[in-house]
């Protein structure tokens, strides 16, 4: 793997495991066993290394998560587990996403142009359902829907970590916030989209709790 990767693989961990606000770029350094001069030849700062990670986020966000038209429950299934664990993977961004951005006004215009990607794909899983009778709402609802669910997307974790500023942030967190899109989703469903729901929601109930044991 080269130096430049490294570096941003070895940051992501860190921030990830010790929070984005707690490391520095001598932590970083030190952590990949690097000389500092060594890191400062490929990032100015550690404002470069976050922006790398987002790109790499945003990368995933766009070509590897398109949602499509159709889906059996093994897909579904396979497509949210995928987004949530995009959220996990990068969960040092969402825990203190209004100070990162704050700090650089160029990675908000590119987060803003992240989240368009984002609601354009919730709103193909929705109109997916839509089209194979899971849920029967108008257009109008439609969007509202999906303004919803991209705000508890990229709010959850943010939100976890005010309730307990302590606590660390764990897979059973990210299953959590499944449940709860789960949970607004599924008074919207057809009989047929609650089944569905169910199916889901006993799955990650199961996932939270394999994570706490």
């Amino acid at each position: 793997m080269k130096t430049r990767d490294r570096i941003t693989q070895g940051a992501l961990e860190l921030f990830n495991e010790h929070g984005e606000p707690n490391i520095t770029t001598n932590h970083i350094a030190a952590h990949l066993e690097i000389s500092p001069g060594n890191l400062y030849y490929h990032f100015r700062n550690k404002e470069q290394i976050i922006d790398s990670i987002f790109d790499a986020y945003a990368n995933d966000l766009k070509y590897s998560f398109s949602p499509k038209a159709n889906y059996s429950s093994e897909e579904l299934l396979t497509y949210l587990d995928a987004i949530f664990m995009l959220m996990w993977r990068y969960r040092f961004f969402y825990a203190n996403l209004p100070d990162i951005l704050s700090r650089d006004e160029h990675l908000q215009e590119k987060y803003l142009q992240a989240q368009e990607v984002s609601h354009q794909n919730i709103v193909t899983l929705l109109e997916s359902f839509r089209h194979t009778g899971l849920l029967s709402l108008g257009d109008k609802e439609m969007q509202g829907l999906a303004n919803t669910l991209k705000l508890v997307i990229s709010c959850w974790v943010a939100y976890q970590t005010v309730q307990a500023p302590k606590a660390r942030i764990t897979k059973s967190v990210v299953y959590q916030g499944v449940l709860q899109v789960l949970s607004i989703m599924k008074p919207l469903t057809t009989g047929l989209g609650k089944q569905r729901v169910i199916e889901l929601e006993s799955h990650y109930s199961d996932q939270v709790q394999q994570d706490l044991v």
